[in-house]
């Protein structure tokens, strides 16, 4: 949250802050082990593990990073997802972690092509999960056979994963522009997705409002609310411990955690600063968007998430290299009961037909390169 927002928010409560922000402006800065994976890996790794050191900097459904690499088998990467990582409220049929499936596969296919290995990724090569959440993670999502070649062609994209970013911050206030949209317009997609860009006004207004509803919906239902209460890290020694979910870091939570402000309990409650810090971020970012779009699939099947999540990913480098800024904002597409209403009126006024679906919902527009995300080491998704 920004700091003038988190200001408007303590005023009143009784907490005096005022000239002690200056003093402890460096106090609660993001630890630099926390994102160290963002410096890329060490030239002298093994190239299994070179190589999933840049899968691993993937955007993820609440960073929680649900991924495991096996390397039992040489020349060989066999990945799972985690079931301890998983989102049951919010993402009960585990659409979303299997998006993040694909973002992670296809940063390994970028950086495998840069290794100068063909890797040939083979999808769910035992068994296809059912609309189980846990069905997800007792076989492999995907089995990669690295194979080096001589004519390898690189992806020019490899050069935007260290820099890629999912840029919640509010954005500057003016659409995208002709060439950056016409750009990202005619980036290839895989699978027969689609992608859908919303630059007026007139169709980004009822777009803006829909996904400010659902993120306002999201909170104000208890469940999914505490799923990503009890997944936000608040400050630096949270942050260092887990290198996961969604960080809150500086001199504010800082002040904030002092006065015992930001407790899970306070967080779900109503009326306190936590809450209301929460709400009046979802209404910042909501409002604060001047672009949107959509990925579109034809189909909801397990094969069209994964092929989202690769899709979504490279739109987001692409995206990076013009100066875009990007942000998912899927909250509308989560398949809880308490959603489905609105979901049927985004996917009404989309103009859905048949089995088509929408993947990915985000902002687009401008804003500086935020700090990136913290990430857990490669050590921790390797399988023991």
């Amino acid at each position: 949250m920004n700091r003038r927002a988190f200001l408007k928010t303590i005023g009143g409560t009784g907490i005096v802050v005022a000239a002690s922000v200056g003093v402890i402006s460096q106090f609660d800065q993001m630890p630099d082990e926390a994102i160290s994976a963002w410096n890329g890996p060490r030239t002298d790794m093994e190239y299994r593990e070179w190589i999933l050191s840049y899968a691993l900097l993937a955007p993820n459904p609440h960073n929680m990073q649900a991924w495991i690499a096996d390397l039992t088998i040489p020349n060989q990467i066999t990945l799972y997802a985690d079931k301890t990582r998983l989102l049951p409220e919010t993402d009960p049929f585990s659409r979303q972690v299997m998006i993040g499936q694909g973002t992670f596969l296809e940063l390994l296919r970028i950086a495998a092509l840069e290794k100068g290995y063909d890797p040939k990724i083979t999808l769910f090569p035992d068994h296809t999960p059912a609309r189980d959440i846990l069905d997800i993670s007792e076989h492999p999502i995907a089995v990669i056979e690295l194979k080096t070649a001589s004519n390898v062609k690189k992806d020019p994209l490899f050069s935007q994963i260290l820099q890629r970013r999912s840029n919640k911050e509010k954005y500057k206030h003016t659409p995208l522009n002709a060439n950056h949209r016409d750009a990202l317009l005619q980036l290839s997609l895989s699978h027969n997705q689609q992608n859908r860009l919303f630059i007026e006004e007139a169709q980004v207004a009822p777009l803006r409002n829909i996904a400010g509803q659902a993120m306002l919906l999201e909170m104000q239902t208890p469940r999914t609310l505490r799923e990503s209460v009890v997944r936000t890290r608040i400050g630096s020694d949270q942050i260092l411990k887990h290198r996961d979910g969604i960080d809150l870091h500086g001199p504010l939570f800082w002040v904030l955690n002092l006065f015992d402000a930001m407790s899970v309990e306070k967080a779900m409650t109503p009326g306190t600063i936590a809450h209301q810090g929460g709400l009046d971020y979802a209404l910042g970012w909501a409002e604060n968007t001047y672009s949107m779009g959509v990925l579109i699939s034809p189909d909801n099947s397990r094969e069209s998430q994964v092929m989202a999540g690769r899709n979504y990913v490279r739109l987001n480098l692409q995206a990076t290299q013009l100066g875009v800024a990007m942000h998912p904002v899927s909250q509308v597409l989560q398949e809880y009961p308490e959603m489905s209403a609105l979901q049927s009126e985004f996917n009404s006024f989309l103009g859905l037909k048949g089995s088509e679906r929408v993947q990915m919902f985000y902002r687009i527009g401008y804003q500086d390169q935020p700090s990136p995300s913290p990430r857990r080491s490669l050590g921790d998704i390797l399988k023991a």
